[in-house]
């Protein structure tokens, strides 16, 4: 049985991270993988997306359309963007976040602010078209009780880690945290880890 897992977001969020921490989790779980990384030109705030395949009979790193078990989103508009890959059954797991496009502020100033900004909740919306399964978390709000605001990646990595059937156990990315983010972040990024966890997990009781 393969897992498949597509995470987005845009450059500077900490994507690829989130996406070596996996990889670096199944090798020490002897678990098969394959990865592939999609970026543009822009380093940050440009268009990312990692996939992920975790099974024994995963011959490309590609997922298929429609075949995704889980999306974790960093910034809405690329959940929208890449929502053809999760599965009729599929999860989302998004950050409220979202960053307006360079376009959308373009044409909202030639309207003179009569044209407005798409908003995170119609986002929201669409994707329940797509799936039931979809859970929002504040990872901005979340990030402060840690003490350092760049641990949003990590706090959804937390939550994925709490859907049933995701083959990586957290004392593992536990593991692996402690040895690829730099020493003075740890405790935040091992509490944000945590926090995640818990978070889809009461998400989850309430759905």
């Amino acid at each position: 049985m393969t897992y498949n897992i597509i995470t987005v977001g845009v450059g500077g969020q900490g994507l690829m991270l989130l996406s070596n921490i996996i990889g670096q989790a199944c090798a020490e779980m002897h678990l098969n993988i394959k990865t592939a990384e999609t970026h543009g030109l822009a380093q940050r705030s440009g268009s990312i997306s990692t996939h992920v395949r975790i099974g024994k009979n995963v011959l490309s790193p590609l997922i298929p359309y429609g075949e995704a078990d889980v999306m974790v989103s960093m910034e809405a508009m690329e959940a929208l963007r890449h929502c053809e890959y999760i599965a009729d059954e599929g999860m989302i797991i998004i950050n409220e976040f979202i960053w307006h496009p360079v376009q959308s502020t373009f044409t909202r100033v030639q309207s003179r602010g009569k044209t407005p900004y798409v908003t995170f909740n119609e986002i929201r919306d669409l994707l329940f078209t797509i799936t039931p399964h979809v859970h929002v978390i504040d990872c901005q709000e979340l990030a402060k009780k840690t003490g350092n605001p760049l641990t949003t990646n990590t706090i959804l990595l937390g939550a994925l880690a709490r859907i049933k059937g995701f083959p990586i156990r957290i004392d593992t990315l536990k593991q692996v945290i402690s040895r690829v983010v730099p020493s003075s972040t740890l405790d935040s990024n091992i509490h944000a880890l945590q926090l995640g966890y818990d978070e889809l997990g009461r998400l989850i009781k309430e759905h």
